[in-house]
């Protein structure tokens, strides 16, 4: 029992910051947005009531005797004299009812967030007085009804000794009577007992000066105005973002909404009052519709996004070059990925590289050696070692397709492949002509003359240099450049070459292409001429696998991903250069080394018997 033999103590006066802080956000929404108040700026001014009925009804008065307010957004006085439009507050039960009893007759709105006594229902009583949290008569009755589902015979109740906790227990106790849960007698007692204990009764008191003050400015900032205010604020009814209905029933009431928890003790005896756990990094949080704010789900972050604190609402996403790891609470460096030379596929595509240019500057060296002999003589034995440098170079230049991706690289390897290629396919065709002008020749040397060495060299040549101005015009219109890809594969990044110019590109292939089919009509128009080796028979197999191999890779090429299209390009160029070697030049080297006897100016220009 207080014996007020002490000052009492000052008033702490902090306990409503949260809720202020709150408001003010509510009022910068509202400011902000264009569909709520279109061209009308919500001011507020705040005080604090520091847990004091007295001071609550104080400052009560305050707000509707003070005409300055400031707005929330420009933080300047509104434009013009403005009285306060309704009353946002209080938090206790007790408070607002003093405070709706002074209001009340004036019907200036007021609107608690908190104040959950059922007796504030009363419009009678508390005319002006409207809430958004549900009146604790629901919740009372219940808990009743609760305790009579359950069939619990005996339930401990604690209360405050105010408003709020008389008001909630009386309803609570007359329900518990009506569903027959204790017998009157007993309630009775219980009642006794409350009488006769020593529980402490606070009596707050309002000086007659503030309510002397209240009334006379009141009397004058228009009830009619006031009525009109509170009548649209309790037809009031709009959604949340989350969907919930906000609305106020004839008592002021909005709907009423309760959970029930069923809290549990832990191993170490700790109660959580939290609906839902931390959710810990590499989760967001997302609210459960139609639930509190407290009761949320933690979702795990997405691929490529990330959350590094607790109770994170949102997934941050990673730069480009990064990826999210497995926990989702870092981002980590993308692998580059490439066809080089350590891995398995680059190593035995540099392997054959290697083996088809050994293979071929083997076939030269054997060449050399017999350069003297027919076989190698007939058919210009210039273009037979010229075609043979040239596939050196076509081997060769699938190398520069293997490793890292550089400027120069990429230039490199495309301008290299097409002019090597050019300059094969030109030495074959060159050949072709001149055997089939040859073999079509009415008399011996008759056509030689116009085919003679130097218009085979000016052949190859000109050939040559049509592909190498394709080259040129490439390179300084819009020529290769390394590129990282990262719409191929989500955790990777491919390093390749872009083809900055797609015409070039194809221009280049296709050039290769139109030689490649000349040379087949030449060299398929001289298969059936009657000599006993017939070159222009083994040419026509070889443009064969040639364009077999290049139609084969264009689909190869499109659809294949990141390193593998260009392990592809490698394929195509090996199997086609191999087609060109074996097909041309080993069924001469057999002759050479294992039918030497065959290797005869009478047997190479020897008719075939007739079928």
């Amino acid at each position: 029992m207080d014996t007020y033999l002490h000052k009492p103590l000052p008033l702490q006066c902090t306990r409503g910051f949260q809720f202020a802080q709150a408001m003010l956000f509510a009022i910068e929404e509202i400011n902000n947005s264009t569909d709520l108040l279109p061209g009308v700026s919500l001011g507020y001014k705040i005080y604090d009531e520091c847990g004091s009925i007295a001071r609550s009804v104080k400052v009560a008065l305050a707000l509707t005797t003070d005409n300055t307010v400031v707005a929330a957004l420009s933080k300047t006085a509104c434009t013009r004299p403005s009285q306060v439009q309704a009353i946002i507050g209080e938090t206790s039960s007790s408070p607002c009812m003093a405070i709706a009893t002074v209001l009340g007759p004036f019907y200036i709105p007021m609107i608690s967030h908190f104040a959950t006594c059922a007796c504030l229902s009363d419009k009678t009583k508390y005319p002006s007085f409207l809430r958004t949290i549900p009146s604790d008569y629901y919740q009372s009755r219940a808990l009743a009804h609760l305790v009579k589902y359950f069939g619990w015979t005996w339930v401990g109740a604690i209360r405050n000794n105010d408003d709020y906790g008389n008001n909630g227990m009386a309803t609570f106790t007359e329900t518990a009577q009506q569903l027959g849960i204790y017998p009157s007698d007993k309630i009775q007692e219980i009642i006794d007992i409350v009488k006769t204990s020593t529980s402490k009764v606070i009596v707050a008191f309002m000086s007659h000066m503030d309510m002397d003050v209240l009334i006379h400015v009141l009397s004058q900032h228009n009830l009619t105005e006031y009525q009109w205010i509170l009548q649209h604020i309790k037809n009031i009814y709009f959604k949340t973002k989350e969907g919930e209905e906000v609305y106020f029933d004839e008592n002021g009431d909005p709907a009423a909404k309760y959970e029930i928890i069923n809290w549990q003790p832990r191993e170490n005896g700790v109660h959580v009052s939290v609906c839902s756990e931390k959710c810990p990094p590499g989760t967001r949080k997302v609210l459960q519709k139609g639930r509190p704010v407290c009761c949320y789900d933690c979702i795990r972050c997405a691929e490529g996004e990330i959350s590094n604190i607790t109770d994170s609402v949102t997934c941050v996403r990673c730069h480009p070059e990064y990826w999210s790891n497995e926990r989702r609470d870092a981002c980590i460096k993308k692998e580059a990925v490439y066809l080089s030379y350590e891995e398995i596929m680059g190593a035995l595509l540099t392997a054959a590289s290697v083996f088809g240019t050994c293979t071929t500057a083997g076939v030269a060296q054997i060449f050399f050696k017999h350069r003297k002999t027919p076989i190698v003589r007939a058919n210009n034995s210039e273009l037979s070692f010229l075609l043979l440098f040239s596939l050196i170079l076509c081997f060769l230049c699938s190398l520069t397709f293997i490793g890292q991706p550089s400027e120069w690289s990429c230039m490199l390897r495309h301008v290299a492949f097409g002019i090597t290629f050019v300059l094969c396919i030109s030495c074959v065709l060159g050949k072709t002509i001149l055997v089939l002008m040859a073999f079509r020749a009415t008399r011996p040397d008759s056509n030689m003359k116009l085919f003679g060495h130097t218009q085979q060299r000016l052949c190859v040549l000109g050939f040559t240099l049509i592909q190498v101005v394709i080259c040129i015009i490439w390179l300084t219109s819009s020529p290769p450049f390394p590129f990282k890809n990262f719409k191929e594969f989500k955790d990777k990044i491919i390093l390749e070459c872009a083809l900055g110019s797609a015409v070039g590109y194809w221009a280049v292939l296709g050039y290769i292409g139109i030689l490649a089919i000349l040379c087949f009509i030449f060299a398929f128009l001289a298969r059936k001429l009657p000599d006993n080796f017939n070159e222009a028979k083994f040419i026509t197999f070889s443009m064969l696998i040639f364009c077999a191999v290049w139609i084969t890779f264009i689909p190869a090429y499109v659809s294949s991903p990141g390193k593998f299209s260009v392990a592809v390009e490698i394929f195509a160029i090996l199997a086609s250069s191999f087609g060109l070697l074996f097909c041309i030049f080993i069924p001469k080297c057999y002759i050479i080394l294992l039918k030497p006897e065959k290797n005869t100016k009478k047997n190479m220009m020897g008719k075939k018997a007739p079928h």
